[in-house]
């Protein structure tokens, strides 16, 4: 039974695309069947993963309305044991198509019940809104990641973001669960680094994951080469901070499962 997790955020620039495409790269690597579905019009993540987005046909705006199966539009990418279901500019209008449908939240939810049972975990990069995209991706998973940068204003939107969560859990998904907050963007020469990190782990405690996503250059040149973190580099400090995060979330799930 595979395991949903929605990477989740309104604020655009905390990491999320690169969050799931290097966390799906780094579960691959650890022999986990991943599938991540990119369901932001910016289509970042499928081109992160070397997919060509001007070519995509099939793609996450099919499987929301209905018109193609996830097998149907899923690609493989240059990661080991890592499938992608792409999206593509036109994405964009799927917010309006499905207003007056009936379950417009459940679109996304209905479309993977066919492929959940294939894949180890299947990643949802959301758009950097709170959107009907974000919702139906919220709906269908059965926990969030939060990424959040170590800056300045990085706990602003965080109680919205939370807020949402919690009606989700209250209306369409009851099981929805915070698989955790990850710290992005840390640099520990700055004092504001240190001090946002110490007071989400205040605030949040046992929520926030263990492992800190650094600031590193390679992290930011891998997507230009359209490779994950893992493909680019696999000794930087990029990728070893993902392949942690990704054990983290392994142990964790084991966990729970025992």
């Amino acid at each position: 039974m595979g395991k949903i997790i929605a990477i989740a955020n309104q604020k655009g620039g905390v990491g999320k695309t690169t969050t799931s495409v290097n966390l799906a790269a780094a579960l691959g690597v650890l022999e986990k069947k991943v599938l991540l579905i990119d369901a932001d019009p910016q289509a970042n993540a499928s081109s992160g993963l070397g997919i060509d987005v001007e070519t995509v046909e099939k793609g996450t705006y099919q499987i929301l309305e209905h018109s193609n199966t996830p097998e149907e539009a899923t690609l493989e990418c240059n990661s080991p044991n890592v499938w992608v279901i792409p999206a593509h500019i036109d994405l964009v209008a799927i917010e309006i198509e499905l207003v007056d449908k009936e379950n417009r939240e459940y679109m996304l939810k209905q479309a993977l019940e066919s492929v959940k049972d294939k894949y180890d975990y299947i990643l949802i990069d959301c758009a950097p809104s709170l959107g009907l995209l974000t919702l139906n991706a919220l709906t269908a998973a059965d926990s969030v990641v939060i990424p959040i940068q170590c800056e300045y204003f990085a706990l602003e939107g965080l109680g919205k973001l939370l807020n949402t969560i919690k009606s989700v859990q209250k209306i369409h998904n009851p099981q929805l669960d915070i698989e955790g907050l990850l710290l992005t963007m840390y640099d520990s020469r700055l004092r504001l680094s240190n001090q946002v990190v110490e007071e989400v782990q205040k605030h949040f405690h046992d929520m926030v994951f263990d492992t800190v996503i650094q600031r590193n250059v390679k992290l930011s040149e891998a997507p230009s080469f359209g490779e994950s973190i893992i493909n680019y580099d696999a000794t930087s400090k990029g990728a070893v901070n993902y392949i942690n995060l990704a054990e983290e979330i392994i142990k964790k799930n084991t966990v729970v499962q025992e």
